[in-house]
Order: C-alpha cells, then sequence, then structure tokens
C-alpha cells in the first residue's frame, strides 16, 4: 500500500481547526453533578438546572462552543441525585407517618 504524495507546491490545502473549545461553565456543571451524587445531594438541583441552561447556550453557539459530553454527563448525575433526594423523601415521610400511625394508636389503647 504507497502513500499518497504530498501535493504541488502552492496547491490550496484545507486548514485544520480542530474542535471547538468547551463552553466555560462545561467543567463546572460536570463536577456538580460527581459532588451532587455522590457527597452532597442538596447540589444535584443545581447541576441539572445549570446543566440544562448551559446545553442551550452550546446549542445557540451554532458549533462554536464544545463540551457537550461533560455537560451532559454532569446533567444526568444532577438528574439522579435528584432522584435519590426525592426517594430519601419519601422514604423520611413514610417512616414519619408510621411512628405518627404508632404513636396515636399507642395512646388510644
Amino acid at each position: 500500500m504507497s502513500q499518497q504524495p504530498p501535493p504541488p507546491y502552492g496547491y490550496p490545502q484545507q486548514p485544520y481547526y480542530g474542535p471547538p473549545p468547551d463552553h466555560p461553565q462545561a467543567t463546572t456543571v460536570l463536577v456538580l453533578g460527581i459532588l451532587g451524587l455522590v457527597v452532597c445531594q442538596v447540589i444535584s438541583p443545581v447541576a441539572w438546572v445549570m446543566g440544562n441552561r448551559v446545553l442551550r447556550e452550546i446549542d445557540a453557539s451554532g458549533g462554536q462552543l464544545g463540551g457537550r459530553s461533560n455537560v451532559n454527563a454532569g446533567r444526568i448525575c444532577g438528574i439522579i441525585g435528584t432522584i435519590l433526594i426525592g426517594i430519601s423523601l419519601l422514604v423520611l415521610v413514610g417512616f414519619l407517618g408510621i411512628f405518627v400511625v404508632a404513636g396515636v394508636a399507642g395512646s388510644v389503647g
């Protein structure tokens, strides 16, 4: 298999621009999403909302901004963390309801 020879001198070549720069907050959304999922779930909704906003800005940039995969990963971690907060609150309310019902039933009898 032979390599293709370089174009002759003066032949126009396509410039290489590379990937667009990441959105300035792409890494921030990713870090908030991971921290919200692993350490402090209270910041998970912040990652979710911020991720939605940054994705809209990336889409509106017309290809001038990148970092979509980092933002998506952080946003998804924020969604999962927010769901875990909801489940935790439902379990807590359920246990409190059981204790209230048991306390009322115990004081009546």
